[in-house]
């Protein structure tokens, strides 16, 4: 790079530099998506398995007699 003018060098480091934080940024938001997707499918589990156990709970606090 040294036989490059010195704007040319600025502006070349000036870019490498906005471009490193523009990879650093998508791998952020790409890491929180997946940690966003992850959360989801657990709470979506875990309401699944809440509404079962009510359903369970109703079903075995109601009387034989009573359908």
């Amino acid at each position: 790079m040294s036989d490059l003018s010195k704007p040319r060098q600025k502006a070349e480091q000036a870019f490498l530099k906005t471009q490193s934080q523009s990879l650093a940024r998508n791998r952020l938001l790409t890491e929180n998506e997946g940690i966003e997707a992850a959360r989801n499918e657990k709470t979506n589990r875990l309401r699944e398995m809440r509404k079962a156990k009510e359903a369970a709970d109703l079903a075995a606090s109601r009387p034989e007699g009573d359908l």
